[in-house]
C-alpha cells in the first residue's frame, strides 16, 4: 500500500511539473504567430529561456523572438572540430565562401546546439544549426515568432564621416538577462549611443538610456560610438553593464540607472589598446572563480579576472598618448588570435570560430581550464 501511495504521489508531482513547464512555455509564447517572419537581416543572436532565440535585424531595427522548439536537455555539448567552416556553410547554401558572411553564433543552453546567422551577398538572411559537420536550415519562412520594432533607431540613410552606413549599428549586440532583452546600438537621438531594455514577452514597451564615455585612446568624451559587445558583472550586490567599444575602452554602467531616457556617463576602467575593435564577450568559471573572455579584431583573446575588475575603483580621465598602449584594468592575452565568435558550450567548455594563420576558418571547442 505504501508503495502505491508513493507512486501515486510521484505521479501527482510529475503532473504538476509538466503543467508548470507547459504554463511557462504558454506564457512566453502565447502571443507568438506562425508564418513568414519577414526578417531582412540578422546582425545578432542571443538565447533566452525555453529555447527561444532572439534575432536582431538592423535593417528593420527590429528584434525577433523565435521559438526554436529545441528543448531536449543535454548537460554537456559534443566536442567540435570542423575545418573549412565557411566553405562548408557556403556549400550547404549552394554558393561559395566569398558569398556568405557569418554574423553571429549562439549556443542553446538547453540542448547545447550551436546556431549561426549568415547573410548571403544577395541579401538573404539565413539561420543554421550545426549538426555534426553539416547544417540544418532553421526556417524563417515557417516560424513561430513575435517581434518588436525599436523606437527612434538611427536613420536608414545615416552615414559616418567616411560615408559608411551607420544603420548596421542599429543593433550592435544583444543579450537576454533577467526577463529582458538588452540591446546596444545607435539611435537618432542627439546622443546616438543607446542601450535599450525590452521586457519579454514583448508588450510594445521598451526603455532606454543614452550613453557617454571617456575614451582614453582618443583623449575625449564621446556619445556616438555604439557598444560593440557587452556582458553583465555583479559587484557588491549590484549589476553593472560591462561595455566594450572600438579602440578599445572598457566601461561600467550601473544597470539600475540605464532607464527612463537618462543620459548616463560611464566609468572607464580600462583602455585595452587603440587600433582594435572588440568582437565578442562571454563569462565563465575556472576553478570556482569568474572570468570574462573578449575576442578582438587586432588583439589576441583577452581574459579578464572578475576580482581585478571589482577591485579597480578608479576612473580613467587622462588620455593615452602612446598608440596601442593599454592601461587600467589588467588582462591576460591568451594564445588565441583571429577569434571571430565565442560562446559557452557548457559549464566546462567554450566553442569558438577562428580564422587560422593559413586562412582556414575553423570551429572548435576548448575546455575552460585551458582558457
Amino acid at each position: 500500500m505504501k508503495k502505491l501511495i508513493f507512486l501515486a504521489a510521484i505521479g501527482v508531482v510529475a503532473l504538476f511539473t509538466i503543467s508548470a513547464v507547459n504554463n511557462t512555455e504558454n506564457q512566453l509564447t502565447k502571443d507568438f504567430i506562425f508564418g513568414d517572419a519577414n526578417i531582412a537581416s540578422i546582425s545578432s543572436l542571443s538565447f533566452g529561456p525555453e529555447g527561444i532565440l532572439f534575432l536582431g535585424d538592423s535593417k528593420q531595427a527590429t528584434v525577433f523572438a523565435l521559438d526554436t522548439k529545441d528543448v531536449v536537455v543535454n548537460a554537456e555539448g559534443a566536442k567540435i572540430n570542423v575545418g573549412d567552416f565557411d566553405a562548408k556553410i557556403a556549400a550547404s547554401l549552394g554558393t561559395t565562401a566569398d558569398q556568405v558572411r557569418i554574423t553571429d553564433m549562439a549556443v542553446n543552453p538547453i540542448s547545447k546546439n550551436v546556431y549561426f546567422s549568415v547573410n548571403v551577398t544577395d541579401g538573404t538572411p539565413v539561420l543554421l544549426r550545426l549538426k555534426g559537420e553539416g547544417f540544418e536550415n532553421v526556417s524563417l519562412k515557417e516560424a513561430s515568432y513575435s517581434k518588436i520594432a525599436l523606437t527612434d533607431p538611427i536613420a536608414v540613410d545615416a552615414e559616418d564621416r567616411r560615408g559608411r552606413s551607420q544603420r548596421v549599428w542599429a543593433i550592435a549586440d544583444m543579450k537576454y538577462h533577467k526577463g529582458t532583452i538588452m540591446v546596444s546600438g545607435l539611435s537618432n537621438k542627439e546622443f546616438g549611443s543607446t542601450f535599450r531594455s525590452i521586457p519579454f514577452p514583448f508588450k510594445n514597451t521598451q526603455d532606454y538610456a543614452s550613453l557617454e564615455i571617456y575614451h582614453a585612446a582618443h583623449g575625449k568624451y564621446e556619445t556616438h560610438a555604439p557598444i560593440k559587445t557587452f556582458d553583465v558583472i555583479n559587484m557588491e550586490g549590484k549589476d553593472y553593464l560591462m561595455a566594450s567599444y572600438t579602440c578599445t575602452p572598457l566601461v561600467l554602467f550601473p544597470m539600475e540607472e540605464l532607464k527612463g531616457g537618462k543620459h548616463l556617463k560611464g566609468r572607464t576602467v580600462a583602455e585595452l589598446g587603440a587600433g582594435n575593435s572588440p568582437l565578442d564577450m562571454i563569462s565563465f568559471e575556472k576553478e570556482g572563480k569568474p572570468f570574462f573572455l573578449m575576442s578582438n579584431t587586432n588583439r589576441a583573446v583577452m581574459r579578464l579576472d572578475y576580482d581585478t575588475i571589482a577591485n579597480f575603483k578608479e576612473t580613467l580621465t587622462e588620455p593615452v598618448t602612446d598608440f596601442g598602449v593599454a592601461t587600467g584594468v589588467e588582462y591576460v592575452s591568451l594564445p588565441m588570435v583571429n577569434v571571430l565568435q565565442l560562446d559557452n558550450l557548457d559549464a566546462s567548455n567554450v566553442v569558438y570560430l577562428q580564422r587560422t594563420a593559413s586562412g582556414e576558418m575553423v570551429l572548435r571547442t576548448r575546455p575552460t581550464k585551458w582558457m
